[in-house]
């Protein structure tokens, strides 16, 4: 039976980066290991805030909550574009929240984790790809904005497997369930 100690130091070498590779190769595994986490931070705050309503983006009085939908404001007054009745026609229904708050949660909590990468990679690129759609044009560009961007590092995260460094992505992926089903890696 392996000690306290032991389990920490193994679980400890299993979420950081391995030492092989090139300088550079450890470099870039560190640099999406942070561009995870900061990701992962911006999904999991917005899920915070909307939830507790802190006053940042959201005030206290519309917080979830409190009874407030974390969907009604902005597909209500917030989108512009081709798409502006369907979002309308979904502001503020109890399964839109659910699932906006619940994604915002999932992806935020997958990414801070490193685990689930592939699932939260697909979750989050079509979350982002449709609150792109909610302001068709962008404001600044034709076509091009963050939520694409944002997109498509999430991508990037998943297929270089981002979640091994600084993260559980290597014992997550030994569970029996993510070597049966691969795309819960």
């Amino acid at each position: 039976m392996e000690t306290m100690a032991a389990t920490i130091e193994r679980i400890s070498a299993e979420t950081t980066a391995p030492t092989t590779g090139t300088p550079r190769e450890r470099a870039v595994r560190y640099i999406l290991a942070g561009i995870r986490l900061a990701l992962g931070w911006i999904f999991l705050w917005a899920f915070i805030d909307k939830l507790f309503g802190l006053g940042l983006a959201t005030e206290s009085k519309n917080a979830w909550i409190n009874g407030g939908s974390p969907t009604k404001g902005f597909l209500t007054f917030g989108v512009a574009g081709p798409f502006k009745d369907v979002y309308a026609g979904i502001a503020g229904a109890a399964w839109a929240d659910l699932l906006f708050m619940a994604g915002l949660a999932g992806i935020g909590v997958a990414l801070l984790l490193g685990i689930g990468m592939r699932a939260a990679a697909v979750a989050g690129g079509l979350l982002l790809v449709l609150m792109w759609t909610a302001v068709l044009p962008p404001e600044n560009n034709p076509f091009m904005d963050d939520h694409l961007i944002y997109a498509a590092v999430l991508a990037v995260l998943a297929l270089v497997d981002a979640g091994d460094t600084w993260g559980l992505g290597r014992v997550w992926a030994r569970l029996p369930i993510v070597q049966r089903m691969r795309w819960l890696r």
